[in-house]
């Protein structure tokens, strides 16, 4: 990088950390975008004038609140409310609620910042945002998560609506908790509007939603594959990390296209199947009884548990999905990978490498597909969902199955020539920052300063 370059990038970090200290996270995400994106924008001096990426990477809005609820034993518990609005620049701000201990500030930052390139990468009309809790609702009663969803969403009621702000699912917000949200935001607003994405098929959700992010990183990686490697799924060895939806259907998916999947994980272990994942055995375990992974391995002869999710990535591949965390493969993980033979990686995940391992990827010529664009289909579908919303219909699986396909294929496709107009022959990582900020940039230089 040349050394102006790299000056504009220190500069802007300094600023961005000096602003929000302590928050590693949101640093780690700005810092990869700005690195991606200073050379353009300092070849753009309206952009610096108008200091978009400034603006972008300071919330329009940070709403945090206390959420009281009762547990089962009538005793007060008290947990933190987050809702993070981003950016509205291309449209309502949109991304998921994520109900984990581990929700603070800086990662509720990372996720919504990242939000607001991938929404903008779909071509859909939404902005970023993303929200929370610090609640878990692991070993909670169906009544007791009810009732947090209830005290949640009183609160977060005022913040968001169809045209202001639409939230979704995110890690432990699935089916049930969109359905408690959703029944209490109706009763509050005495409105039955396409506030939230996730719903139940019985009152307005989308065929498809609970696949799409497995099925579109599929999707997304075997075009990609396609196109820089003239290669496919077919015969190929995959681990994938993770066990919730996000890594249930991009098993069923790659199994669909030819692969074999030969690991799941969740926080306590993983499960190595030589022989192939039996899915339905997965499935049972995580969707039908909320189970442990280890299960597998005392319900299939052959597969092997192992304690500690870290040597998932030790499993000899060709293809990884990491489908669990952030920051889930660093440098010794990503060098592991190499090492057994593993050319490809696309993140199902939001941010699950390090800066480290991204390096090891790039250093090796391992096909590399950031999250923010490889696991766009969620919310691409989640912005069918809306649209479905406002028209009072609903498509079949097989038509939003297609357009989530095509809009994959789309980011893959604008992701390149992004990536060769600046410069980057190939480089997916630069290419999806790139086209996403475009947009967003475009916008936000038309609207003035807002």
């Amino acid at each position: 990088m040349e050394k102006h370059v790299q000056q504009y990038v220190d500069d802007f970090m300094a600023q961005i950390v000096a602003k929000n200290p302590g928050e590693k996270e949101f640093h780690q995400a700005v810092h990869e975008v700005v690195e991606s994106l200073a050379e353009y924008i300092l070849q753009n001096p309206v952009l610096q004038k108008m200091k978009v990426l400034e603006r972008i990477a300071e919330p329009e809005r940070v709403v945090m609140f206390r959420v009281p609820w009762l547990n089962d034993k009538g005793e007060i518990e008290i947990n933190k409310g987050y809702r993070i609005e981003m950016n509205s620049a291309i449209g309502p701000y949109k991304g998921g609620i994520r109900f984990h201990s581990s929700v603070n500030l800086s990662i509720l930052k990372f996720l919504a910042f990242e939000q607001t390139f991938k929404n903008s990468l779909t071509t859909l009309p939404m902005g970023g945002g993303k929200g929370g809790s610090d609640f878990n609702p692991k070993g909670k009663s169906d009544a007791e998560v009810m009732r947090f969803c209830q005290a949640f969403m009183t609160e977060l009621s005022r913040h968001i609506g169809q045209f202001t702000d639409v939230p979704a699912g995110d890690i432990n917000v699935g089916g049930r908790e969109i359905g408690y949200l959703f029944g209490q935001y109706k009763r509050i607003r005495d409105e039955y509007s396409g506030v939230l994405t996730g719903k139940g098929l019985e009152f307005g959700g989308s065929l498809a939603r609970t696949e799409a992010t497995g099925y579109g990183l599929c999707y997304y990686t075997a075009e990609a594959m396609r196109v820089l490697r003239n290669d496919s799924f077919e015969g190929k060895t995959v681990v994938i990390s993770g066990s919730g939806n996000v890594a249930i259907f991009a098993t069923e998916k790659a199994q669909a296209l030819g692969a074999k999947v030969v690991t799941a994980s969740d926080s306590n272990g993983y499960i190595y199947d030589p022989n192939g994942i039996q899915l339905d055995v997965v499935k049972d375990i995580k969707l039908g009884h909320r189970g442990r992974i280890k299960e597998y391995a005392e319900r299939v002869p052959g597969s092997e548990y192992h304690e500690g999710c870290k040597g998932v990535w030790t499993v000899p591949c060709d293809i990884a999905l990491p489908c669990a965390t952030q920051n889930e493969i660093d440098e010794e993980s990503a060098k592991a990978l190499v090492a057994n033979g593993c050319t490809v990686v696309c993140e199902g995940a939001n941010m699950p490498s390090t800066p480290e391992a991204i390096a090891v990827y790039q250093a090796n010529n391992v096909l590399y597909g950031p999250a923010k664009a490889a696991n766009a289909g969620g919310v691409a579908v989640s912005g069918l969902e809306m649209s479905q919303n406002s028209y009072r219909l609903s498509w079949t699986f097989e038509e939003v199955d297609g357009k989530l396909k095509s809009i994959m294929e789309n980011i893959v496709a604008n992701s390149l020539e992004a990536a060769k107009e600046y410069g980057h022959e190939g480089d997916l990582m630069l290419g999806a920052n790139a086209a996403g900020f475009v947009k967003v940039a475009n916008a936000m230089v038309a609207q003035g300063v807002l």
